[in-house]
């Protein structure tokens, strides 16, 4: 039996790992308690008894301790003020992003067990000088605050986990696709928009370049990695407790033709590209990853660009 705990709760991924926890479990036993932190929660939310809301800042000391008073088994950890949001307001981005996470790492020192810690990072903490091609071992070189806090919460997260508060890990997501609505906050909310206006055959402008190239990944195929992290045997991670995700490295010229592959209809026709050099330096150019170590312990990625487009758009 299991108690999980998941921050960030009313979030694109959260909800999908929500819905799969309380459906098949997690490591073989089922969910017994799930407690779900978020700002507010709104209409649409799965309604399940096992579910505690807490509703709060989780900057906030009260909120936390709340949240933990009855000890989880596992936190997954992806509550964050995106990359966008972050940079305009860098005192939210600092509370929420790095304090909230430090003194939530902190807060698990009082409990009995140290609770599995899976932490949502991102390859934000790789920046913009990327070279022609890379692997799961580049130095990371963040060019915006929230990538900075991002590797930060890393190396903190690896002490905690040596201090023995949790025993933790961090996962390095890519561009996860297809987050509904405009994505306000997220500087890459085009790699999701394209599957949903394409859908509805309406048109979008694109701020990067037909031959942009991203790194993709299904929301399915990220929530199989968090559910196999938090689930498998700590020891064979290494003293760095980070992974890279296995990303599908794909232009955007290539999504759309498989977009048209998967819809039967000609849509390439209502793309445009504005390119915004900012965008296209830090989300459509990236070079092709290779991440060994992380395919060792059993993470993935959807495999080919015609599962990535079929989960995108059915959040399985």
């Amino acid at each position: 039996m299991s108690h999980v705990m998941v921050t960030g709760s009313q979030g694109f991924i959260a909800q999908v790992l929500i819905r799969r926890l309380l459906k098949d479990g997690l490591g073989g036993q089922s969910v017994t308690r799930l407690t779900a932190v978020d700002m507010a929660f709104e209409e649409g939310m799965v309604d399940d008894s096992r579910i505690d809301r807490v509703a709060g800042s989780i900057h906030d000391q009260a909120v936390q301790f709340a949240a933990l008073r009855e000890a989880p088994d596992v936190i997954f950890h992806l509550s964050s003020v995106p990359g966008g949001a972050a940079e305009r307001n860098p005192d939210l981005g600092r509370r929420v992003n790095l304090d909230a996470t430090l003194a939530l790492l902190e807060s698990c020192r009082t409990l009995a067990r140290p609770p599995r810690f899976v932490y949502a990072s991102s390859v934000a903490v790789y920046g913009e000088q990327l070279p022609a091609s890379m692997d799961e071992d580049a130095p990371p070189a963040p060019a915006l605050t929230y990538g900075a806090h991002k590797l930060a919460c890393e190396i903190l997260l690896a002490d905690a986990s040596r201090r023995g508060w949790v025993d933790g890990c961090s996962l390095r997501l890519p561009g996860v696709v297809a987050r509904p609505g405009d994505g306000e906050g997220l500087m890459s909310s085009f790699m999701s928009q394209i599957f949903w206006r394409l859908a509805n055959g309406e048109p979008i402008t694109l701020p990067v370049s037909a031959g942009a190239t991203c790194w993709w990944m299904s929301v399915g195929a990220c929530v199989d990695n968090l559910l196999h992290t938090a689930a498998m045997d700590s020891s064979k991670w290494g003293a760095h407790r980070c992974y890279q995700l296995p990303v599908l490295h794909l232009s955007i010229e290539q999504v759309v033709v498989g977009l048209e592959a998967e819809f039967g209809r000609p849509v390439a026709g209502l793309v445009q590209y504005e390119p915004n050099p900012l965008i296209e330096r830090l989300f459509g150019s990236s070079p092709p990853m290779r991440t060994p170590s992380a395919e060792a312990i059993g993470l993935c990625h959807d495999g080919n660009l015609s599962r990535l487009v079929r989960r995108a758009v059915t959040h399985d």
